[in-house]
């Protein structure tokens, strides 16, 4: 497989900040289901696929959020065309006979183990959180992940049923580019890798 030109590298990765400020424009349902298409084609263990997906994206949803969000992100969230509760199913392993028909017996690794449970659950969802950030960025969408959030009231307000916990938010949109400061400071190859 090629490697992609330098110019999508950059748009993906070198070029990609974390926005916090957003132009006035909507984020059409066709990019957002276009995102989330791509995102979903992401590698998870078994093909096990827990994450879920909410896009915040009316004012009554949005005012549904607000509560939960801490005070240092209520604007750029409010403010953002579109902001993605990134989740996971609990119960995941029940849909592993259509995702993983290969392994007939992978729901047997789940069922009944609770801490396998969270643990692939959250681990995978966190994965295709990311291949989320990665898909918006790929389609031209600017992206703001955060923490900084009440999760239980997030859960409560959005999974009333507790079958589905929040992981992470991600702010969608086309951000200001006038409004970034400085790339802050990464590690070098050194700092962070060895090759064993």
């Amino acid at each position: 497989m090629p490697a992609l030109p330098d110019d999508a590298i950059d748009q993906i990765f070198r070029e990609a900040r974390t926005f916090r400020w957003w132009e006035d424009r909507p984020l059409a349902p066709e990019t957002l289901r276009a995102i989330a298409d791509l995102a979903k084609l992401g590698p998870t263990s078994a093909n096990s696929s827990p994450g879920r997906f909410v896009f915040v994206v009316s004012a009554d949803a949005k005012e549904k959020l607000r509560p939960h969000l801490d005070e240092g992100n209520v604007r750029q969230t409010m403010s953002a065309p579109a902001t993605a509760i990134v989740a996971y199913d609990t119960e995941f392993y029940e849909k592993l006979g259509f995702l993983a028909p290969n392994s007939p017996d992978a729901p047997s690794w789940f069922a009944g183990k609770p801490k396998a449970i969270e643990e692939t659950a959250f681990r995978n969802s966190s994965l295709q959180g990311a291949y989320l950030i990665l898909a918006a960025r790929a389609l031209g969408v600017d992206c703001g992940p955060m923490s900084g959030f009440d999760r239980k009231g997030v859960d409560a307000a959005f999974f009333p049923d507790g079958r589905i916990k929040s992981n992470f938010l991600i702010n969608l949109g086309y951000g200001l580019r006038e409004k970034l400061h400085p790339r802050q400071p990464r590690f070098s190859f050194d700092e962070f890798c060895r090759i064993a």
